[in-house]
């Protein structure tokens, strides 16, 4: 699986995306830029960015994560987790629309804005994609256009002007959030579950075969969380009826699956970075969830 791209590396890779050429720290020590999609490759490679990204999509398409994907065929804007791999691919050449990306000292500039960076927008296992209505494509296109006319600009303080624009744009996108995804865990057990999820995913993606997973038992994550493994046990199984058991299995198959498709590792690399003691392990633990085996699986892909 690729490395996290850094915004330097994606003005490398894609020279057009950087039309004005912003320096890495434009704006103060944090980086900001806007322009239209008309510079997107056909094809973005499966990785992880180093960057925030909310683009508002019109065009066809596949948005690919890890062994999902969502089909794109109306106005959409989407909301990209810098710690959450993806992947585009273009369905035709009509793709129209625009992207925002800045790095996290931008976003956190203010401390508003960086509140929201924890909100649900840009929470782990969530897939923050919105369809548009026509006023709502209407309102999104007036943001991305200031955006955009004020980065060409002269004003002294435009990047805080943009940064305006860009804390309405998650506003906006922060209301048409489902109400269930603003639940706040207000109880000792909602907090150790959502500490617990955390923890489970930043460990994800694996960047490469020579890295092992080294958080896999409940147990071990029970002393990472300084709790008796019971009590976490008990937290986890009331606030998502499953137990931690079945929570990490579950991501560990979800990952497994992910570096079967998009990487050329062996089988025995992906069983070893996913701490799997031997292939044989792993090709059982594979069977068990998926019902095929790992090669069995890589070559319906």
């Amino acid at each position: 699986m690729p490395k996290v791209e850094s915004i330097e590396q994606l003005y490398k890779r894609a020279p057009q995306a950087n039309p004005l050429k912003l320096e890495q720290d434009n704006a103060g020590k944090g980086h900001f830029n806007v322009f239209t999609r008309d510079v997107c490759s056909f094809l973005s490679p499966y990785s992880r960015r180093d960057y925030y990204k909310i683009s508002y999509i019109i065009g066809k398409g596949t948005l690919y994560y890890a062994d999902k994907h969502i089909y794109i065929d109306k106005p959409a804007l989407l909301f990209s987790n810098p710690r959450v791999p993806y992947a585009w691919e273009a369905e035709n050449e009509d793709q129209k629309g625009w992207f925002c990306l800045f790095n996290d000292y931008f976003l956190n500039h203010d401390e508003k804005v960086g509140h929201l960076q924890n909100s649900p927008l840009f929470q782990l296992n969530k897939r923050p994609i919105f369809f548009l209505n026509e006023l709502q494509q209407e309102q999104v296109n007036y943001m991305f256009l200031s955006m955009s006319n004020e980065i060409q600009g002269s004003y002294e303080h435009r990047y805080d002007l943009i940064r305006s624009y860009l804390h309405v744009l998650l506003h906006e996108g922060m209301k048409m959030q489902e109400p269930d995804d603003f639940k706040v865990n207000n109880n000792a057990s909602g907090r150790i579950t959502q500490l617990f999820m955390e923890l489970l995913e930043r460990q994800f993606p694996i960047d490469s075969p020579h890295i092992r997973l080294e958080l896999n038992t409940a147990k071990i994550f029970a002393e990472h969380l300084c709790v008796h493994t019971n009590h976490l046990n008990r937290s986890v199984k009331n606030e998502t009826n499953k137990t931690t058991t079945e929570i990490i299995q579950d991501r560990i198959a979800t990952e497994a699956k992910a570096l079967l498709q998009h990487t050329s590792w062996s089988i025995s690399e992906i069983a070893y970075s996913l701490g799997f003691e031997s292939q044989a392990y792993f090709t059982n633990f594979f069977k068990k969830r998926i019902e095929s085996s790992p090669s069995e699986y890589r070559q319906s892909i």
